[in-house]
């Protein structure tokens, strides 16, 4: 199985109508707004090769977002004219939409639609008049919105706009001319698409999608799609989880596949026996925000802190990701697959992830700065125990000094232990660190002094 979101099938659709024998590199960006969500994605395409550069979305925006605009304000008009309110009232609320939906759809080719329900609540008909002008003002952020979802997508992509070719619209949504002046602006003097069905642009697409994975059976015998090939990205970032449940990413979002990245990593104790190497997909800073895909765990040797474990993630052209981790002192080597229907999002899960990443973007980045603090203290406290121990430290500092010393590193030892991150604020994670040094390099001054005078007087 592979997933294959809305404006890449639709892609697939225009470059097969309309470009099916393209030579010359294309940039194609798509643009779908459908009835709850917009998707959009951005491909290159030459020959038979579809090669998508980066998709965004939002969940929470399409045609019903603004039908809902359109019954909150008549559902006022009507109560400021017949003083009754039909909030409470499911039925007619119900018929209320369903006359805004087919408003909406007379405004994309009219200044104005009627509305008229007779016996709408309490008995009560209800006329009134919604003018182009007036439904675009109720929409004005949600179409804002639309651009801002075309942006992250030419962020992503690092691809300028200047260099689209073409721009498809799809999904009944796209027809609404406020989507189109806005696109048109974004895009000045390009061309918008809409030859395409765009009610049966996607279903196409995703047919000629079945098509290429069933490896082109099925009775069709066309050489176009035969040849055609699909190079899509990743959906979400894939990760695994670091000490404080940081997400440590090696292959972002948007990445073209096949891809493959290598992570070096590290044991946090003396003689860790085992590392869990743990795999997610997903936008969260904190690993376990994110969604699991699998996990196993790891053999190491007896070594100090610090031993290197080396992780590598590979995902195919199909979509399958691939982890193994190896160890190069006894040259062990671990492996996971991962195939892309295990435990995998659709694509209005993935844009629905994307969202609540970017909502939850500064909270995110908060406890990222705490767990760098708190580990930065713990790793201060290992260096300075160990350099006491390996050192015969004490035979060369006085009783106070010892003393001074030892209160430190309880106290920064203390606070490392709490439970959970949140136990701690940053600051005081930064200021016990501060502490922690300032007494440790006085001290260790006073022991480097006292061995260049005794060198002096031989």
């Amino acid at each position: 199985m592979r997933i294959i979101n809305e404006p890449t099938a639709a892609a697939l659709a225009y470059g097969l109508q309309k470009k099916p024998n393209c030579v010359e590199k294309r940039n194609v960006f798509v643009f779908d707004l459908g009835g709850g969500t917009l998707d959009v994605s951005l491909l290159t395409i030459k020959g038979g090769t579809y090669q998508v550069k980066a998709t965004a979305g939002d969940t929470h925006l399409g045609g019903e977002d603004f039908d809902n605009r359109m019954v909150s304000y008549l559902a006022k008009e009507f109560k400021k004219k017949h003083k009754e309110d039909m909030n409470g009232n499911s039925k007619a609320l119900r018929r209320l939409r369903n006359e805004c939906e087919k408003a909406k759809r007379i405004l994309s080719y009219n200044n104005e639609a009627t509305i008229d329900i007779d016996a709408l609540f309490q008995g009560i008909d209800f006329h009134s008049t919604m003018t182009r002008a007036r439904f675009e003002k109720l929409n004005d952020d949600l179409f804002e919105k639309c651009m801002d979802t075309v942006k992250r997508c030419f962020d992503d992509a690092r691809v300028d706009k200047n260099h689209v070719h073409d721009i498809v619209l799809v999904g009944g949504s796209s027809r609404i001319p406020k989507v189109q002046k806005l696109l048109q602006s974004f895009f000045p003097g390009k061309e918008l698409c809409k030859s395409i069905n765009p009610d049966e642009a996607v279903a196409y697409g995703a047919a000629v999608q079945a098509y290429m994975i069933n490896n082109g059976q099925g009775g069709n015998d066309s050489k176009t799609l035969k040849n055609l090939v699909l190079m899509d990205v990743t959906p979400l970032s894939l990760g695994t989880s670091i000490k404080g449940d940081l997400m440590s990413v090696l292959i972002p979002r948007n990445t073209p596949i096949p891809a493959k990245k290598k992570g070096t990593y590290f044991t946090d104790s003396d003689d860790q026996p085992t590392v869990c190497v743990d795999v997610y997909e997903g936008e969260r800073l904190r690993a376990s925000e994110n969604n699991m895909l699998g996990l196993f765990s790891f053999d190491v040797p007896p070594a100090p802190r610090g031993f290197p474990i080396y992780i590598c993630f590979d995902v195919n052209e199909d979509g399958i990701l691939s982890v193994s981790a190896e160890e190069k002192l006894t040259g062990k080597k671990q492996e996971i697959t991962i195939n892309n229907g295990t435990g995998r999002f659709s694509a209005k899960e993935v844009a629905k992830m994307i969202e609540e990443a970017e909502m939850l973007k500064d909270e995110d980045e908060k406890y990222k700065e705490r767990v760098k603090a708190k580990n930065a203290l713990d790793e201060c406290v290992y260096k300075v125990k160990k350099a006491i121990k390996d050192g015969n430290f004490f035979s060369k500092v006085s009783a106070m000094d010892k003393q001074r010393i030892m209160a430190a590193i309880r106290e920064a030892r203390e606070m490392v232990n709490n439970d959970g991150v949140e136990q701690g604020e940053t600051y005081q994670y930064k200021k016990c660190l501060m502490e922690l040094q300032s007494v440790t390099n006085e001290i260790m001054g006073k022991i480097n002094s006292d061995y260049e005078e005794g060198d002096n007087e031989d």
